[in-house]
């Protein structure tokens, strides 16, 4: 049995790994929830809050905004170590440890601040960065599929409910409802994104009463104050009102849209993993590959897989911030922190590693025509008898005698398909029956499968050009990156 690797012997393989960071995220989201990323975040609040304060005339020098710039990144995360387990708290820990290396500014660090400045606003801030790094990435996702939907506007294929056979649709059709969902997402994650707001400078329980104390009583200087550190955040609005916290609801606003993104890439996952079975789309497959270590003919849709299981991750991630939210009293308690470090990080490593495994999947479908057109004929002659009626009606037929022929002749050849295995040999039936004589010269023309398909082809032109191209406008520039999967 394998045993833990003495301390001098212990690397990245003797310690458990989240898979979320190791295995799938991509490099800029796993930095965007780094403690650099934190850290380093703290440190320039920091600084905002003094280059602002000293803006407004409190007694702070340049030389100790510049000995802070210059340290901005200069972290010794070892003695911030130190310090928390000294001091049990993880603020006062990094405050000690930015004043050991600035030593004129130590004694204006953090002034006039509680925790959550720091705190709350870098979550704020991650917040925001992360939104900005999933947007394009989804974008790039609905770009593939608006490709693939254009492709295939035209390709009849067997539509579903129930999962029963049902009315022809087609192939880019199918991918237009893949679409939509997405582009749900993409004006959820942009407005969710731009109704994101600072927390600002608030103190200990939203008041301000400390930095309305630094300022002698002048309420114009303590919000000016409030505005200037936003702006040097990067936020064009702070929120108003604030308990030692922003509102725990705007994680759920966030965490929702994320949950709801997940749910979206379930279900197309979903269908490509039936299309599979069916052998009528496929999602790519290395050269050397292996589907199965001991079936080795088998291509499994191991990338959807990935999305749908992850996907489940994400959509239970929404539970901690709405239990988060329901028990935070009066003006903050800390049983939100511990619950908050896990599950925003995990919501956004979680949604980044469905859509680079989408948009890989994306590039990369691969449609099988024959195998399509043949569950068609499988099906077809069943869903043309309404047609056939038509053409017998307008021979000079009577509709109730030929529904009733239809009807026998379509019994029998369901018993040969399902009694004896062999196949829908129905229009071969109409074709033997002299009663059907006056229309065997258009059954070819009945049968035709893009006669099925109403106007989906249309209706895929229109909905790209209308709905799915403007809105990834914004994201041009972004388009050309191709994603490789390394596992």
């Amino acid at each position: 049995m394998a045993t833990p690797a003495s301390a001098g012997e212990e690397d990245a393989f003797s310690r458990y790994r989240s898979p979320l960071v190791s295995r799938y995220a991509s490099p800029e989201m796993a930095f965007n929830f780094s403690e650099r990323k934190k850290f380093g975040t703290w440190r320039r609040l920091w600084l905002y809050l003094a280059q602002a304060e000293k803006s407004l005339g409190l007694s702070i020098t340049d030389e100790q905004i510049q000995e802070m710039e210059a340290n901005l990144d200069n972290i010794d995360f070892k003695m911030a170590a130190e310090e928390e387990k000294r001091l049990r708290h993880d603020v006062m820990a990094h405050v000690h440890t930015f004043a050991h290396c600035c030593p004129k500014a130590a004694g204006i660090i953090h002034l006039g601040a509680t925790s959550c400045y720091v705190g709350d606003n870098t979550d704020l801030i991650v917040l925001r960065d992360g939104l900005d790094l999933l947007l394009p990435k989804l974008a790039r996702v609905i770009n593939r599929l608006a490709d693939f939907a254009e492709k295939y506007a035209n390709l009849p294929t067997l539509g579903f409910t129930h999962y029963q056979p049902a009315q022809l649709t087609t192939v880019g059709k199918r991918c237009a409802l893949w679409i939509q969902d997405l582009c749900i997402d993409l004006h959820n994650l942009e407005r969710a994104r731009d109704e994101l707001r600072f927390r600002g400078v608030k103190g200990t329980t939203g008041t301000q009463a400390s930095f309305l104390q630094l300022f002698e009583g002048d309420h114009d200087k303590v919000e000016e104050l409030d505005r200037l550190v936003t702006a040097m955040a990067g936020f064009k609005r702070a929120y108003i009102v604030t308990g030692q916290t922003y509102s725990r609801k705007v994680d759920i606003e966030v965490l929702s849209v994320l949950a709801s993104l997940g749910a979206s890439v379930h279900k197309i996952c979903t269908d490509i993993r039936l299309l599979a079975n069916l052998k009528e789309i496929e999602e790519p497959f290395e050269k050397e590959q292996i589907g199965s270590s001991a079936m080795p003919y088998k291509r499994n849709p191991m990338r959807s897989e990935r999305c749908c299981s992850l996907a489940r991750h994400l959509m239970t991630l929404i539970l901690d911030p709405l239990q988060t939210a329901s028990v935070q009293w009066f003006e903050r308690t800390l049983d939100d922190s511990a619950n908050r470090r896990v599950s925003l990080a995990e919501a956004f490593l979680t949604a980044d590693i469905i859509l680079s495994t989408l948009q890989n999947i994306s590039e990369g479908l691969v449609v099988y025509p024959k195998v399509i057109a043949r569950r068609i004929q499988q099906e077809l002659p069943f869903m043309s008898t309404e047609n056939i009626i038509m053409a017998m009606v307008k021979a000079g037929g009577n509709r109730q005698d030929c529904h009733e022929k239809i009807r026998v002749l379509s019994q029998q050849a369901a018993a040969v398909v399902k009694q004896e295995g062999g196949d829908n040999d129905l229009i071969a039936r109409i074709h033997a029956d002299p009663y059907f004589s006056p229309i065997h010269d258009q059954l070819e023309i009945l049968l035709e499968p893009k006669s099925f398909t109403g106007r989906a082809s249309q209706q895929v032109t229109r909905f790209l050009k209308e709905e799915v191209y403007p809105v990834l406008t914004p994201y041009q520039s972004k388009m050309g990156v191709k994603m490789e999967l390394t596992l």
